[in-house]
């Protein structure tokens, strides 16, 4: 399908479509000067920066940092909810943040939080369906995880690239709804999303979301994760976490389909080779794939 942008409006294929321009340089929107710009831009717990900072920080004070999310009532809740849910084992009681880092491990908590943390820094645009979004973002993100135990990846920074992945999506909902309504007519005619973002407005969800986490200081290697999501082997240079996303993007979006008898039949193996997966390893544990989302729904709400 072919997609051109004219002076008269958008065209997909021979048709035209209703998203108008004045001029093709008028519609691309120069994406650091949007978000230097922008009076809506989420804001995160101050607690939840600093563990985006303690990313490959030896020194980090593990102790310190649970006492300011300690402090903090929401991010507690949420991360006991998660902490004592099925996917941590639900074996012994967690009454606290220290407890949580004791049983969990200081890596797993920090992602509970940052998680937490996320969820709630984010209010949703009109018309956006919030909840869906989360569910889809920690679907890929447990998957990410999961995928991180055959590729021998870090799995709390796995998590985390799934997490955000999507997170360029929501903000440029955030920032320009009014132009997401028309792009959305046309992806809804079968138009590929990012293709129509990046001809519209010059950038598409994955730049943006890249943008937006090297704002919020996350490590080099998780912008480049979410900036090369879409051909990780197109990348100037290969992004494990960018493979990793690819990879669990299909799994969760063939389950959602419902096909799942042919999820190994078209799986990116061109990703998990380079990767250096072992797919007779992994296709023994596939089905796995199914039930990765326990827990994590307690931070959506």
């Amino acid at each position: 399908m072919l997609y051109q942008i004219s002076g008269e409006g958008f065209w997909v294929g021979c048709r035209p479509c209703r998203l108008t321009i004045q001029e093709a340089s008028e519609g691309i929107v120069e994406l650091k000067n949007l978000i230097d710009n922008a009076q809506k831009l989420p804001n995160i717990p101050k607690v939840v920066q600093e563990l985006i900072e303690s990313f490959g920080d030896e020194n980090v004070n593990n102790e310190a940092i649970a006492k300011k999310v300690g402090a903090d009532q929401v991010l507690t809740a949420k991360l006991l909810r998660a902490a004592n849910s099925a996917h941590y084992g639900g074996n012994r009681k967690v009454g606290s943040v220290s407890d949580a880092v004791f049983i969990l491990g200081f890596n797993a908590v920090r992602t509970l939080v940052l998680a937490s943390g996320m969820t709630g820094a984010f209010k949703a645009p009109e018309g956006f369906d919030l909840p869906a979004f989360w569910h889809n973002s920690f679907a890929v993100a447990a998957t990410c995880k999961w995928l991180a135990k055959f590729s021998k990846d870090d799995a709390e920074t796995a998590f985390t690239c799934g997490m955000i992945h999507n997170i360029g999506e929501l903000l440029i909902h955030i920032l320009l709804p009014e132009e997401c309504k028309e792009i959305q007519k046309v992806v809804d005619r079968g138009a590929r999303n990012s293709d129509i973002e990046k001809n519209v407005l010059g950038f598409n969800f994955p730049e943006a979301g890249a943008e937006l986490a090297n704002r919020w200081k996350f490590p080099d290697a998780i912008v480049a994760g979410i900036r090369y999501q879409l051909n990780p082997l197109a990348a100037p240079e290969f992004s494990r976490f960018a493979a990793l996303i690819s990879i669990a993007d299909y799994i969760v979006h063939t389950h959602e389909k419902g096909n799942d008898a042919d999820l190994l039949v078209h799986f990116p193996n061109d990703l998990a080779t380079k990767l250096g997966i072992n797919m007779v390893k992994l296709a023994e544990k596939i089905d796995e794939t199914n039930d990765l989302m326990g827990g994590f729904d307690e931070l959506i709400h």
